[in-house]
């Protein structure tokens, strides 16, 4: 095809265009900018779990922590001049039923024995003898209990809905019927030593026990480099119901700050506990953000590693051959520095410098941390490498893309295999485990002293009640 001048005109102004556009892209880097840093959101993780506990697990709760003895006392005043030497204990399993959302029902199978008689003075003087009792009854009570923010538990109800049998006793001919008695002196003690004692129970062991061991820092491995990262909690939320018919509606909820540390340097042990708070969040979740980092000093070792003296072919008579690394931060994006030899075919060589910024990103598919919207800044006494550059520098991009690929897979993976194992554990009364865990980078975030890479873990908790 002939082509006439106005049609080579047309191709020299295009070609012009194209150079000028080439060298305007290299050029726009400035390698001595000093772009603004990007603000590192905090780590910041929370928890939030949501169960219920089916009213059977409730009531082996109970029955574990209901002593064989309930009470025993000398001399106890029953009304009418007699006294008694009286054993309350336990009679069988204690029977639990949900009333409405902030009451439960309790029958208590117990047992009475002991003796009574008259007080001394009077007939007491006449009659010496005492009178053996041993009898059997069923009080149901309502409770209301409740979990303090002090990790206590409490009851701030006590009523005694029905005794649950009769109590009468023959002194002297005569039938006396105690259980009104009886029952004032139950109501007696619910007031003397339930719903006047706050902390009843305290609960605050059992769980710093439990988290003695969830709290503990986790440990991973990030391009050799071992580090260790660990939950400083700054509020526990709480909320509790009961669904009659069904048991008792926990929801607890944890949140706080995700310190790193060099794993020479991890925390021993796991950091305290705060006061509970009301919890509204009903949802299921988990969602942990790990911060993990890498020095300059690090990355440019391993550039060095991977990429030192390694030959990256730019086209068919050109082989670009990079050595000394020095990276830094240029905004968000990561700068690095290298110098350069590049060989051609026809026997010429170029050396020089090269300024690479990018954008660090994470290829989910592949599992790799690579580096988007990449640019560079060529510096060199050659101005055939100037030109080179400007007219394949897609090519060049291409290239360093293909190389500058760092594998997350392995990191990713222990991270995952740390939260499962810390966070899944037995109980006699529940098992936990993590179910649908996830873990991926949330952010890449140049600083001034390094990388800062933020992955996050989501998932669920699931509790198997015993």
């Amino acid at each position: 095809m002939k082509i006439t001048n106005k049609g080579r005109i047309v191709q020299i102004i295009c070609l012009s265009f194209f150079i000028f556009c080439a060298f305007s892209a290299c050029k726009s880097l400035d390698p001595t900018l000093k772009p603004a840093l990007s603000k590192v959101p905090t780590a910041y993780s929370t928890v939030n779990v949501p169960v219920q506990i089916p009213t059977q697990t409730l009531e082996n709760l109970v029955n574990q922590r209901i002593p064989p003895v309930l009470f025993s006392e000398k001399s106890m005043d029953l009304g009418n001049g007699i006294i008694g030497d009286l054993n309350f204990s336990r009679n069988g399993m204690v029977k639990i039923e949900a009333v409405d959302e902030q009451r439960m029902q309790i029958t208590l199978p117990i047992k009475v024995q002991g003796e009574v008689g008259l007080k001394p003075g009077g007939l007491r003087n006449l009659f010496q003898s005492k009178i053996p009792l041993d009898q059997s009854f069923s009080p149901v009570v309502l409770i209301n209990p409740e979990i303090n923010s002090n990790w206590s538990l409490g009851i701030s109800e006590f009523e005694l809905v029905d005794l649950g049998g009769t109590m009468s006793l023959n002194v002297l001919g005569m039938e006396l019927e105690l259980s009104q008695l009886i029952q004032k002196e139950i109501q007696n003690y619910a007031s003397k030593n339930l719903t006047t004692n706050p902390d009843l129970i305290k609960l605050k062991p059992i769980v710093d026990q439990a988290w003695s061991q969830v709290g503990k820092p986790v440990f991973v491995d990030f391009q050799g480099k071992k580090m260790a990262f660990s939950i400083q909690p700054d509020s526990i939320k709480l909320s509790e119901n009961f669904t009659p018919g069904k048991g008792y509606n926990l929801n607890l909820g944890l949140s706080g700050k995700v310190n790193s540390h060099p794993a020479d340097a991890a925390p021993s042990r796991a950091f305290p506990l705060p006061k509970l708070t009301e919890n509204k969040n009903l949802a299921n979740q988990l969602e942990i953000l790990i911060p993990l980092s890498l020095t300059y000093v690090e990355i440019d070792d391993l550039l060095k590693e991977n990429f030192e003296n390694q030959q990256i072919r730019v086209n068919k008579t050109t082989v670009f051959t990079p050595a000394n690394f020095r990276s830094q931060a240029y905004g968000e994006k990561l700068g690095i520095k290298m110098e350069f030899h590049a060989e051609q075919s026809n026997g010429d060589a170029i050396d020089g410098e090269l300024f690479l910024v990018g954008l660090p990103t994470f290829d989910a598919e592949e599992q790799v941390l690579i580096f988007d919207k990449v640019n560079f800044n060529l510096k060199s006494e050659s101005k055939k490498a100037k030109m080179a550059a400007s007219l394949k520098k897609g090519k060049i991009i291409r290239q360093l893309n293909k190389k500058l690929r760092f594998q997350m897979a392995d990191v990713m993976e222990e991270s995952l295999g740390g939260i499962r194992e810390r966070l899944a554990f037995q109980t006699p009364y529940a098992d936990l485990k993590i179910v649908d865990l996830e873990i991926y980078p949330d952010g890449f975030y140049p600083t001034s002293t390094g990388l800062e890479i933020q992955l996050k873990a989501t998932g669920k908790v699931d509790v198997a009640w015993k």
